[in-house]
């Protein structure tokens, strides 16, 4: 077994998931103002760090999605941010696309770009300690999109980035989202999925990626955030899990959900029915951000120096998606969290 496949399945066994913390200066900023904490460097860094050296990271998460800003710095103990991480049993990773930008054709659309100079950039931040990467497609649903020039054209990014990344002796996590933004219902979401991930899968073979050293980082399908027809973790987790054996090559090791508009309780449970169900050889996993961080940022904006009591709400968020991987995941597990 080559370096890549066996990151690739040590990023997603035994339990763990993905520390998405590769929110951009500018979403931080966000998620800071909207806590009354104010985006200094040392602000980010500080929560980041918080969470990082936190009990949690050991045994649930195998991998930790990094920025550009982060994966530079130095922790407060004197550590670079790659050691931190690794120091607590997990793997750094680095978002390496530059962002969604309108599609040319389709100004509608959004085609994500950060091709040019990546072969450089993937050497750098592999000599500062990330063994994977991230590049995050998205695609609108509506009755027009997505078109097939935004399928396509995003399919052929994704699998110039991921035949990098493995030149460059790192996993690439492939990302293509369809958005939970819209009328739509789980059907439509379903279609869409299914046909987004036949033309990411048919470019990454064209581009000779090789699949047992890579990570499916998908959307679970749910219905639109404005539907009027509401569906149940049982039904998301069946056509969920219908799409991606009808759709992944079976030689993908894990399958890493991200969190995308469902809440931290709705996202836990969610993928705690899928895995119920889960007859493939597919480890079923998370990649959350929001879903992981959210309750810990909420304290930690109350005071900054309580270090403790935010690693313990982060602790407990890790552990309860941990235990949902292998379907063990309960309400009153949940409820049981002792700060």
């Amino acid at each position: 077994m080559s370096e890549i496949e066996n990151i690739a399945k040590q990023i997603v066994a035994k339990g763990k998931g993905i520390l998405a913390a590769d929110e951009s200066t500018g979403t931080m900023t966000k998620r800071l103002s909207s806590v009354n904490v104010k985006s200094t460097l040392e602000n980010r860094l500080k929560f980041r760090e918080t969470l990082f050296s936190a009990e949690g990271m050991k045994n649930y998460i195998g991998g930790v999605i990094l920025y550009d800003e982060t994966i530079k710095q130095k922790s407060f103990s004197g550590k670079t941010i790659p050691e931190l991480i690794k120091g607590f049993g997990s793997i750094p990773g680095i978002k390496v696309d530059t962002g969604a930008k309108k599609l040319a054709g389709s100004p509608d659309e959004k085609v994500t770009e950060g091709l040019d100079g990546l072969r450089e950039r993937l050497a750098e931040y592999y000599k500062l300690g990330a063994r994977f990467t991230k590049w995050r497609a998205v695609y609108n649903i509506s009755e027009k999109y997505p078109s097939e020039l935004a399928i396509r054209s995003n399919a052929h990014a994704l699998a110039r980035y991921a035949a990098l990344v493995q030149e460059a002796k790192m996993v690439p996590i492939v990302e293509p989202e369809v958005l939970m933004d819209g009328e739509h219902n789980i059907d439509k979401c379903y279609e869409v999925t299914a046909k987004v991930l036949k033309k990411c899968y048919k470019e990454l073979k064209l581009h000779n990626v090789n699949f047992k050293g890579t990570i499916l980082k998908p959307n679970m399908i749910l219905p639109g955030n404005k539907s009027k027809n509401k569906s149940n973790a049982k039904e998301i987790a069946k056509m969920t899990l219908k799409c991606l054996k009808e759709n992944v090559p079976t030689e993908v090791p894990g399958i890493a959900f991200l969190s995308g508009g469902q809440t931290e309780i709705e996202a836990t449970q969610n993928l705690n029915e899928i895995n119920k169900i889960n007859d493939t050889n597919f480890i079923l996993s998370f990649s959350y951000g929001r879903a992981l961080q959210q309750s810990a940022l909420k304290n930690w904006a109350k005071d900054i120096k309580d270090v403790v009591k935010t690693q313990k709400i982060f602790n407990h968020r890790s552990r309860m998606n941990g235990l949902s991987t292998s379907a063990k995941w309960t309400m009153d597990l949940e409820n049981q969290i002792n700060i």
